[in-house]
């Protein structure tokens, strides 16, 4: 009995103690956990060096696009991702920009400047049909946008349903800006009752436009640094109530120019970002690289600066997502990522061919115009490192223009010589019909001829320049075609002359690979007093390259087109026989010893 009532007791003690220490225990506060701020999303997707392709199509090889690596190209594929992407986002917040260049680059595009401008005809241009189908928010002008005139600029910018941004191209007589500096976006983010957001949008082309689109600029516009134009607006920009600040900027961010220091810098979206507190993101374009996401960090701030770049002629379509929270009535970026999208994946927009399909079809019938036969099949898959016919087909007909032109005048008497560069490695003649399009694949650019007076002693500083382009070769090591050049030299950036004779030797260092510069079918050393005309295309004459020597008056400047040059001239002929204007007149040696 003692026993069992004892240990009753206990029990019954027990019991006591939990019911007591109960309520103490259900009562004492958990680890309080911290209450999550609710969170909202914004996409901003980005589109830039489009460069007048709307259909996915090869004007130049009369079919549709490809390449090597299966990339697709156009408007109407950017339009179906951004669609899809507006379609998942419904309710939330979607933006889409533009980062330049964009009438420029196509057969296309060209057609709408120059065979049927639109200052003429009032038709609308293709590139606006198909942009205003997507419903951009903003557009930043690129340096191509300037190739066709202001007139055209502006008569597209008219077109737009939307702004076209420009901070820092000022009016050459005010200083102050000739097109919109930025936007204010309000965007509601999310449903019924949610937030408004504040999207400043600032725009920067590209300084580059003062050089290579002079004669369209010249007195009427100039272009001011990025860098600085960003310093001056995103404060402004953010005292005007932007709450996320976002810069579309028609430069790379290698921070190096393609011409001399005497213009801002061409390529400084990193420079931006590290220098210009206040910047959430950069959407950039020019340098038709793909750059899906980078952070810079920025030196005053700490902040880090999301950059993206995507690809070029639609290949890619740049997305951008932050997340932020709202406390106080102020907005702030909690996390942002980007990435790019491949336009491979997806059908064209059916909306935005419709639009286009007449200029299409149009543009598709003209460049298959017959121009002349060829005797042979002519291809520029060497013109690079050997001398080929179809590149000495341009200099011939640049030679033979400006010497017309010149007879009879102050500088009849001097030799005329020609300066091509090989714009592209699948161009052909094939022998047989050639039409406007095999001449437009050779000459892909809408420049303009011009013509200079250079000394010997500057036609050979200028070829020395021309002759980085190579690789260092000793004796020795293997030649290879594909590798024979520096990938940081573009082949728009090596010229080959016509008129004189002359070896490069890649054996030796750049600066000093001229060997033998003589003139043309003699052994007679160019003297460097002597003088000469040198027809070239405006963009190199204007500094495009930062060649020495070119950048000077012109002796002539008839604003007519190289490539309706030629397309004339073999109309003209009927016949495009090398025999009528072959002239093998240089070579690549290593040692004194032909490569090729």
């Amino acid at each position: 009995m003692t026993s069992s009532s004892g240990a009753s007791r206990r029990q019954v003690l027990a019991v006591a103690a939990a019911a007591a220490t109960a309520p103490l225990l259900a009562g004492a506060p958990a680890e309080a956990k911290p209450k999550q701020p609710k969170t909202w999303d914004l996409t901003i997707l980005g589109t830039s060096d489009t460069h007048g392709n709307v259909y996915n199509w090869d004007y130049y090889k009369d079919a549709e696009f490809d390449d090597s690596k299966q990339n697709d190209v156009g408007v109407a594929k950017l339009a179906t991702l951004v669609n899809q992407i507006r379609a998942e986002r419904k309710g939330r917040a979607t933006l889409v920009l533009d980062a330049g260049d964009t009438i420029q680059g196509t057969p296309l595009a060209t057609y709408y400047a120059k065979q049927e401008p639109i200052t003429s005809t009032g038709e609308t241009h293709p590139m606006a049909r198909a942009m205003n189908i997507l419903k951009y928010d903003a557009v930043t002008l690129g340096n191509h946008e300037f190739n066709y005139g202001l007139p055209l600029l502006a008569t597209w910018i008219e077109q737009l349903g939307f702004p076209a941004l420009a901070a820092n191209a000022l009016n050459a007589k005010t200083g102050k800006p000739a097109f919109l500096p930025y936007v204010i976006k309000e965007v509601k983010l999310g449903g019924h009752g949610a937030p408004k957001l504040r999207v400043g949008i600032l725009g920067l082309t590209n300084p580059g436009v003062a050089i290579w689109d002079k004669g369209n600029v010249e007195g009427r516009l100039v272009f001011a640094d990025m860098v600085a134009t960003a310093a001056k607006w995103v404060p402004e920009m953010r005292r005007r109530g932007a709450d996320l600040v976002v810069i579309s900027a028609h430069g790379g961010d290698s921070g190096t120019s393609s011409y001399g220091p005497e213009l801002p810098n061409e390529n400084p979206t990193a420079l931006i970002a590290e220098q210009v507190p206040g910047i959430d993101a950069i959407l950039f374009g020019h340098a038709h690289n793909e750059v899906p996401e980078k952070f810079v960090t920025n030196l005053t701030t700490g902040e880090r600066v999301l950059t993206s770049e995507p690809s070029k002629w639609g290949q890619r379509l740049t997305r951008m997502d932050f997340t932020l929270t709202r406390e106080k009535g102020r907005w702030t970026v909690t996390a942002k990522s980007a990435t790019t999208l491949n336009t491979n994946t997806v059908v064209e927009d059916p909306a935005v061919l419709a639009a286009v399909r007449g200029q299409h079809t149009k543009t598709v019938e003209y460049v298959n115009r017959v121009v002349a036969q060829s005797s042979v099949e002519l291809s520029a898959a060497e013109s690079r490192y050997k001398d080929t016919p179809i590149l000495d087909f341009i200099n011939h007909v640049q030679t033979e223009v400006v010497t017309e032109a010149l007879a009879g005048g102050e500088y009849a008497g001097l030799p005329v010589l020609s300066i091509a560069a090989p714009f592209s490695r699948t161009a052909v003649f094939p022998q047989g019909d050639v039409r406007i399009r095999d001449v437009a694949g050779l000459y892909v650019y809408d420049n303009t001829l011009e013509a200079v007076v250079l000394t010997g002693a500057e036609v050979k500083a200028y070829l020395e320049y021309s002759a980085k382009y190579f690789v260092t070769l000793p004796a020795g090591a293997p030649v290879n075609p594909e590798t024979i050049s520096d990938p940081a030299v573009p082949d728009y950036n090596y010229d080959v002359f016509s008129g004189v004779d002359y070896d490069i030797d890649i054996a030796k260092p750049v600066g000093q690979r001229v060997t033998r510069l003589v003139l043309a079918g003699t052994d007679t050393p160019v003297a460097a007093d002597a003088r000469f005309v040198v027809a070239v295309n405006n963009y190199r004459r204007s500094g495009g390259g930062n060649f020495p020597g070119i950048v000077k008056t012109q002796v002539y400047n008839a604003q007519q087109e190289i490539r309706q040059l030629l397309i004339d001239w073999a109309q003209a002929k009927g016949v495009i026989d090398p025999a009528d204007f072959f002239v093998p007149n240089w070579k690549l040696v290593r040692n004194g010893v032909p490569l090729f």
